[in-house]
């Protein structure tokens, strides 16, 4: 029989403060940004995205960089024709308030035309500040080390890493599998999220996951 100094003794050698502690997580909670990539079961898997390892044409890695070149380019051309337009309107702008002033004294013709140069040009800065801000959202944005799978279709599937090293051993790891299908394997990278596919050198198209303006659904 258990006597009550028995029980409290039994009590004392507990921990003190220990039933309030969780118990520790199985697994380290994964980030946002990552993404599972594994080979199982003849399939790719890239996060949510399954690719039939048959029809995988190309694994390799490269530099994605954003076309700052054509985005320049892109800002001159659009800000030539905004300035042609704005200096066009407000020529006639003028000629109506010079039409007015020599035929009499129509206080409001003349305003109309004032008013209307005064709003062609206001459109025409409003503009030309939208346009700089996007072409400096590309020529600021910078590149990326990216692992591509591409497909016997048009998509491409991409992912990254801050380590470039992880990316090239992960071709050989793809390519060992599509020689040998029964090979499994599973890794851990990240997420590739650009702001707009348009603004960066792809060669086909290409399926992102993230960011805005996207096409269909990839890693």
């Amino acid at each position: 029989m258990t006597t009550g100094l028995q029980k409290d003794a039994m009590e004392i050698q507990q921990p003190p403060r220990q039933w309030d502690v969780p118990p520790p997580p199985s697994t380290p909670p994964r980030a946002m940004t990552d993404v599972e990539l594994r080979v199982h079961k003849r399939l790719l898997w890239v996060d949510g995205a399954a690719y039939p390892l048959r029809n995988i044409a190309r694994v390799y890695t490269f530099t994605l960089r954003p076309k700052r070149k054509e985005a320049v380019f892109r800002f001159l051309k659009r800000a030539g024709i905004i300035l042609a337009v704005a200096i066009g309107l407000s020529i006639i702008g003028g000629l109506i308030s010079l039409a007015s002033s020599s035929s009499g004294p129509y206080e409001s013709e003349q305003s109309s035309g004032g008013g209307l140069i005064v709003l062609v040009w206001i459109c025409s800065g409003a503009a030309l500040i939208y346009f700089l801000v996007d072409m400096l959202s590309v020529v600021t944005a910078q590149s990326h080390y990216v692992l591509a799978v591409e497909t016997a279709g048009p998509s491409t599937a991409m992912v990254t890493s801050p380590d470039p090293q992880h990316l090239d051993r992960l071709v050989g790891y793809v390519s060992g599998a599509l020689e040998n299908p029964d090979t499994e394997f599973q890794v851990t990278v990240e997420r590739l999220t650009i702001n707009s596919p348009t603004n960066y050198h792809f060669g086909d198209s290409v399926n992102m996951y993230g960011g805005s303006g996207n096409t269909g659904i990839a890693a």
